[in-house]
């Protein structure tokens, strides 16, 4: 199983049909991934902790509407997806065993938006386990790294490992209108494009050096970290693809990625 950075970008992903992100989401079983696999674990930017946690579901996972003024009807999606018990120690066994001592189960924390959205789309059944895995922003990409590659057995066990966040996310700077793309966001968002395509996963793993305007695309990491984790898991010989582009906002890149290691 390859492992994926998606960028989940707005919220309005879940209703607004203008976005070519949604419709790359929703071809995401012809034309991506057709396999099912066994069960799904989405590291994402939304959901973070002082250390790694994993949400232990039995049943139905709760949605969990993590954004604030948007339409009333984003409020009333459900995506009951089954949690998975099982992988979540799966986990949590793979973490400990390379050293991450303090692994932690949620059994109560349900999906939020950074799961549920891009699954909505993808997985609109909802009938394959679910499993969530925090990100630490007060740790470093080292870290996340690190967690990647520890848990690299899960894809010969049928795992799809995602990494959901986004390729740029500098909220402050978004803008209503759909104009031109911002010239900071176009840099790194290029940037990242040709190191990730080139394979210099070093320089990506030391962005806040190499990459033009990081500070600005990536204010904080917590929606960046998530590429790490599932780098780190495809393995340093892994060769990136870029699957889909597009932007909205002015400067919210849709910049998704599937990673394929060497057979």
């Amino acid at each position: 199983m390859d492992t994926f950075f998606l960028s989940h970008g707005s919220p309005m992903l879940s209703v607004d049909e203008s976005l070519p992100a949604r419709h790359f989401f929703e071809s995401w079983r012809s034309k991506v991934l057709p396999a099912a696999p066994t069960a799904i674990l989405v590291v994402s930017g939304h959901w973070e902790t002082a250390s790694p946690t994993v949400n232990a579901i039995d049943g139905s996972s709760d949605t969990i509407h993590d954004f604030y003024n948007f339409p009333k009807r984003l409020y009333e999606f459900k995506y009951p997806a089954p949690g998975a018990p099982h992988l979540a120690r799966r986990v949590k066994e793979l973490l400990q065993n390379a050293g991450f001592e303090h692994v932690k189960e949620d059994n109560a924390r349900g999906l939020d938006h950074g799961a549920w959205i891009p699954l909505m789309l993808m997985y609109p059944e909802a009938d394959i386990p679910v499993c969530q895995l925090s990100v630490q922003t007060q740790m470093d990409v080292t870290h996340h790294f690190n967690m990647g590659k520890a848990l690299a057995p899960l894809r010969d066990e049928g795992v799809l490992i995602i990494g959901s966040g986004s390729a740029t996310h500098n909220l402050r700077m978004l803008s209503r209108e759909n104009g031109p793309v911002a010239q900071w966001a176009s840099d790194f968002d290029t940037w990242l494009k040709e190191a990730l395509l080139g394979g210099r996963y070093n320089e990506v793993n030391n962005y806040m050096e190499k990459a033009p305007n990081a500070r600005m695309a990536q204010p904080w990491p917590d929606h960046f970290y998530p590429l790490h984790v599932a780098l780190g898991a495809a393995g340093e010989r892994a060769k990136a693809d870029l699957i889909h582009h597009s932007w909205s906002n002015s400067n919210l890149s849709y910049a998704s990625y599937r990673f394929v290691a060497p057979k």
